[in-house]
Order: structure tokens, then C-alpha cells, then sequence
């Protein structure tokens, strides 16, 4: 490449293009930092190496002040695009342990709304300004350098010419690896987008799903065996971690109620001890619950297409406005109540309004009811799930805020521990009311079973300094499940408190709990059953004892 020389009278610094260069350098290496820090391994070289050509333009001569603005502002933006991929990627990392287009991220990003996501922000603003501060210096560095773009028009040296264009070839090999094309930040995040998109379609209108559940339930023909009438409440909440529930040993009195429901009902009260999720959020932890934990690949039957087709008037009643959920799973029932139209982190409705509807449900006079209570439970943000000022635990020095100071943890991880118990307190005045709503349905004799379990736990504090989602503790695990028939039942699993129990294979237990049998269904993943075997799931996390 050669260009004209400068007229004799500029100034000789002028016809060099070590400034351009230098900045080019300075450009580069901090191009080469954002991309570490989102990326590992040969994806480093690939996304560095279709970051080259804005280091190239830059070093393109040009002579027009307005073609020279044009190129500021396009390389700017194009790094910038660089800046925000590492920057998102580093802290999905870091926080989830997960890629933007993993089904987590995708799943999540689907199911959020951007109120939910402004509450998100709120909550998490602390690690997120951490995460923002190198897009802000990067974007100071990269404003800086490409405004020194050349325009000089003297001669480059013959080495400058040769890396330019080394880095010209590399980077069209790069763009024309379609492997590799796909990383762009503009091609995936672009990508992305559509991908988020495309689910948020799929879960719009999922009634051919549902149609087919009740097909493949009709198929199988299940049997409810028990004469009379059946009366089942199943409970899910959200985020409930069991060693916040003083029902499990916690050192804060967090569950009075359902301790009273235990030293009333002693043994007919079944707490599971150790009590698994198999996935640390909401949807894919419902679709396993609801499917069997088989895969959906296999065309999994769905407990509510089974109970329906047995005979059971089915009620969803939700405290969450969350279409995925209701598309997937509510709309199989038969009466369907969404009490929350906020969607969101950001709804303030409370548990506690669901109650009326169950009462109403249970007053119904279908011979066989199966009502399902999903609850929010302790659902980021904690402080939106009790009663405003009703946070007997603020700034209480107990032994729990002794140790979680001796912990190291943080003043507001701290804080958060103190909402999320008080949310606690609250939920265990709903969870309590269930339980004696359906102690006291029907009439005397009449079988009558309730069961409660989370969807997944919730770190708050407990092995890390931070609070929410956990896909990398075994916090984000953890759950409570209980379980009361009337009668109960005789042939129950000796040990049944103290075996191991998967989340993923309640539905086996519920349809013990309904007493509805089918060709194929396996006794050994029913809970309550003598010929049930433990499995121990395979977690993203190293979990020592599924037993503690």
C-alpha cells in the first residue's frame, strides 16, 4: 500500500503513523481483554480474529473530515458490540455458571418482562455496577483511540503493511467460518434475540401440546382405585430453601404453624428430610415435576392429563403471572384462577389471596378433585412477600445474624436473610391454612391428601456472599416436601421421613396420593411406596450426602 506524500511543508511528525499505530495497539489489547473475559480457549483466537478488521480501518488512510467522524463513530460502536459480549458473557459466568444461549438464560429471557427485569436490576444493581464498570472504561479507551484513526499519507513501513495484511486474511478466513461468523457480537446477540422470540411464540399458544397430553393419557387409561370421594391439594411454591424452615431444625421461628400441624398430627404429618430438586428455576423444575422427570423428547405423560382422564376435576389456582407456566401446565386444568396480573418479580400480591379460592374449590361438589396451589413463596424480591412492616426478624441480633457475620457475609446479603426469613413466616401462615382448609373439606370418612414442595431453594447467604437463583450451590437444591392423608396410609415405606426423595419423581408420589394406576407406572419412584428405590440425580453441583 502506498500513498502520495504530505506537501514538504507539514510537519514531519505528521507523516508517521506511530499515533495511529499506538492507539491500534491499545485498541487491540483491550479488544483482546474483553474477549478473555467472556470467552476461554480457541474461541479467545476466533473472536479476536473477527474483531481485526475495525483495527484495520482504523488504519486505513483517509483524507475527508466527514469520512474520518463517520469511521469514529462506526468503530466505536463496533467495539463497544465486542465490549458488551464479554462483559455479558463474564458475568452470566460468574453468576450462573451459564451462556447466553443456554436453555437457562434463553428460558429465563423469554419468561421476563421489562418491569421484571427493572426489578431484577434493583436487586442485583451491586454486582451488576461491578460488571458495568470495564464496559465503561472500555468504552472511555476505545473512544479515545479511534479518534487517532490515520490520515496521514505518508509511507508505511514495509512491516506495517505486511501485518495489515496478515490481519486482513485472518479475518476474512474468519468471517467466512460460518462456526465462526456465528460469535459475532452483532450475528449472536442478533441471534439471540430471534431465539428469545421464537420460544415466547412456541409458549403463546401450546394447546396442540396440551391436546396431545390428553391423547396420550386417554392411551393409557388410568384407573382411580380408591372408592368414595378423593379430595387432593397439592402445594408448590417458589424459592423455598429448607434450612430457613424452623420445621427443619432453623434457628429462627419461621414455621410455627406447621410445627403445630406436626405436634398435633405427629406421624400422619410426613416430613421428607432430605428433599431434592433436580433444577435450580421454575420451568424446567415444574416440567419435571409435572412429566415424570422423563425427558420431553420421549412424549412424557403429564399428571394433570392423567388425573383428568381418571376422573378428577382438576383446579390451577396461581399467585404468578407467568405465561409459560400457565400455557404449559395450567390450561390442562379445568378450572383455572390466576389471582396476579403484575407480572414479574415485581408483583406485590400475596399468597395469602389464593386462600378464598381454595376454599371454593374444596366446596365444589365433584366426587374427585385434584387443586393445585402455586404459590410465590419467597420469589426474588423477598420483601414483596409479606405483609408491609411485618418483618419481625429486622436487624434482630440472633444467632443466625451472629454467624452469617462470621461467615463474612455481607451487610446486604444480611439484610436479604432477614426478608427472606420474614417471607418465611408468612408463607407458613398459608402453607398452615392449606393444610387445615383440607384437614376440614368434605365429610367425615372422606379421603382427603395434601402436598407440599418448592420448586427449587434459593441461596441466601448460605455458602456464598450473595442471594437469589443458585444453579452452582447445593442451596439452589434444597427444598422442603411434606405430605397428611385422612386415613393414612397403612402400607406407607418404613423410613419414608428420612429416604432421600427427587422432586423430579414427585409426580409418581402424587399419583400414589390420588390413587390412580396406569399400565407401565413404576412403584419404585413413588415415595411412599415399599418398592421405591433412590437414585441420586446428577447436579451441577458436587453435593456430598443427598442424605444431611
Amino acid at each position: 500500500m502506498r500513498v502520495p506524500p504530505l506537501p514538504a511543508s507539514a510537519p514531519a511528525t505528521a507523516t508517521r503513523p506511530i499515533r495511529p499505530l499506538k492507539a491500534c495497539a491499545a485498541m487491540g489489547a483491550m479488544l483482546l481483554a474483553l474477549v478473555v473475559l467472556g470467552h476461554d480457549g480457541r474461541r479467545v483466537a476466533q473472536l479476536f480474529a473477527l474483531g481485526l478488521p475495525l483495527l484495520a480501518w482504523m488504519l486505513w488512510p483517509v483524507r475527508s473530515r466527514r469520512i474520518h467522524r463517520l469511521r469514529t463513530a462506526l468503530l466505536w460502536l463496533g467495539a463497544m458490540a465486542f465490549a458488551f459480549d464479554g462483559v455479558a458473557r463474564g458475568y452470566l459466568l460468574e453468576a450462573y455458571q451459564a451462556a447466553p444461549n443456554s436453555a437457562l438464560v434463553l428460558a429465563s429471557a423469554a419468561n421476563t418482562n421489562g418491569r421484571e427485569g427493572a426489578e431484577y436490576l434493583s436487586m442485583h444493581w451491586r454486582a451488576l455496577v461491578v460488571w458495568a464498570a470495564p464496559l465503561m472504561v472500555a468504552g472511555w479507551v476505545f473512544g479515545r483511540c479511534v479518534r487517532q484513526g490515520a490520515r496521514a499519507t505518508a509511507p508505511w513501513p514495509p512491516w506495517a503493511i505486511g501485518l495489515l495484511c496478515a490481519a486482513l486474511l485472518l479475518a476474512a478466513a474468519a468471517h467466512a467460518s460460518k462456526p465462526w461468523r456465528r460469535l459475532h457480537p452483532v450475528v449472536f446477540w442478533t441471534d439471540w434475540a430471534h431465539s428469545v422470540q421464537a420460544l415466547r411464540l412456541a409458549w403463546s399458544d401450546q394447546q396442540r401440546a396440551r391436546d396431545q397430553a390428553l391423547q396420550r393419557a386417554r392411551e393409557a387409561a388410568p384407573v382411580a382405585t380408591r372408592a368414595g370421594p378423593s379430595t387432593v391439594v397439592l402445594v408448590i411454591t417458589d424459592s423455598i430453601n429448607r434450612d430457613n424452615l424452623a420445621l427443619y431444625g432453623y434457628g429462627r421461628a419461621t414455621t410455627p404453624r406447621l410445627l403445630a400441624h406436626q405436634q398435633l398430627l405427629g406421624d400422619d404429618m410426613l416430613v421428607i428430610r432430605n428433599a431434592w430438586s433436580v433444577d435450580a428455576s421454575t420451568l424446567p423444575a415444574l416440567r419435571s415435576l409435572f412429566n415424570f422427570g422423563v425427558p420431553a423428547g420421549e412424549s412424557p405423560q403429564h399428571l394433570l392429563a392423567l388425573a383428568r382422564t381418571a376422573g378428577y376435576k382438576v383446579w390451577w389456582m396461581s399467585n404468578h403471572d407467568d405465561i409459560a407456566v400457565e400455557q404449559a401446565h395450567a390450561r390442562l386444568a379445568d378450572v383455572v384462577e390466576m389471582v396476579n396480573r403484575t407480572p414479574g418479580r415485581a408483583g406485590a400480591s400475596l399468597d395469602g389471596e389464593l386462600l378464598d379460592c381454595l376454599q371454593e374449590a374444596l366446596d365444589d361438589s365433584a366426587e374427585r378433585k385434584l387443586v393445585v396451589v402455586h404459590l410465590m413463596g419467597a420469589h426474588p424480591h423477598y420483601s414483596l412477600r409479606f405483609p408491609a412492616g411485618e418483618n419481625p426478624f429486622d436487624d434482630q441480633v440472633d444467632a443466625v445474624e451472629t454467624g452469617l457475620v462470621e461467615s463474612g457475609r455481607s451487610s446486604w446479603v444480611r439484610r436479604y436473610r432477614q426478608e427472606y426469613d420474614a417471607a418465611l413466616l408468612y408463607h407458613d401462615f398459608v402453607v398452615s391454612e392449606t393444610l387445615q382448609l383440607t384437614r376440614q373439606a368434605g365429610r367425615p370418612g372422606d379421603y382427603r391428601a395434601w402436598m407440599y414442595l418448592s420448586d427449587h431453594g434459593q441461596e441466601v447467604g448460605h455458602v456464598s456472599d450473595r442471594a437469589g437463583h443458585s444453579p452452582t450451590t447445593a442451596s439452589g437444591y434444597r427444598i422442603p416436601a411434606v405430605i397428611w392423608q385422612d386415613p393414612p396410609d397403612a402400607s406407607r415405606a418404613a423410613g419414608a421421613a428420612l429416604t432421600p426423595f427427587r422432586a423430579d419423581w414427585a409426580g409418581w408420589t402424587i399419583a400414589d396420593l390420588l390413587d390412580i394406576q396406569w399400565p407401565g407406572a413404576p412403584p419404585d419412584r413413588n415415595a411412599l411406596s415399599a418398592a421405591y428405590r433412590w437414585q441420586a440425580p446428577v447436579l451441577p453441583v458436587e453435593v456430598k450426602s443427598f442424605s444431611e
